[in-house]
């Protein structure tokens, strides 16, 4: 693995939802979306979810998918600690924005993000971004918060893909109160 693995930082339902149905601006996470952040209102105690929250503000930049970027409001230019923020998009904007930069090209992308961060990972965040760097081969690791929930129906993570299948290595398991942390290493064959 690189010295700076591109990591996927995602909340998930047991049935695969990384928002309820209908996500939108002013519904970000969707009907009963949320939920699948409950484990957060750890985030600041010395617990496991604290630890996990403090390693994903450790990381040195942020990969994110243009859908993302534009329903957190690009985080108003600062996602944590002024790391950089790379948008993933078909179409970059021309108009600068602040500690942001587009790009259409995946691995260019990831390239980037790597010489960016410092020798920190890289946080991914979205859907969309984490397909991409997948089918690209630049997606290293999977840190999927699952959440004992079903939603029913809402956004997935993973959609139909037209390569073959990839095989995951469980690097990691953490008992947090409302979730388990399980980081995964994507296996190269």
């Amino acid at each position: 693995m690189t010295a700076s693995p591109i990591r996927l930082y995602m909340s998930m339902s047991l049935d695969g939802f990384i928002a309820g149905p209908d996500d939108q601006a002013g519904q970000e996470l969707g009907r009963d979306g949320g939920r699948l952040f409950n484990w957060l209102d750890d985030r600041m105690s010395p617990g496991i979810n604290g630890q996990v929250y403090a390693e994903a503000l450790s990381t040195g930049a942020i990969i994110s998918g243009r859908r993302t970027f534009d329903l957190a409001h690009g985080w108003q230019g600062d996602h944590h600690d002024g790391v950089p923020i790379l948008v993933l998009t078909s179409q970059p904007d021309r108009a600068p924005v602040t500690n942001t930069t587009f790009f259409s090209d995946v691995v260019a992308c990831a390239a980037q993000a790597r010489a960016e961060s410092k020798d920190r990972a890289v946080m991914v965040h979205g859907a969309g971004a984490a397909q991409a760097l997948l089918q690209a081969g630049e997606l290293d690791e999977l840190e999927i918060h699952l959440v004992p929930v079903l939603l029913g129906a809402g956004r997935p993570l993973f959609a139909p893909r037209d390569s073959e299948h990839l095989e995951l290595e469980l690097v990691r398991r953490l008992e947090g109160r409302d979730a388990t942390h399980l980081r995964y290493r994507v296996l190269t064959t």
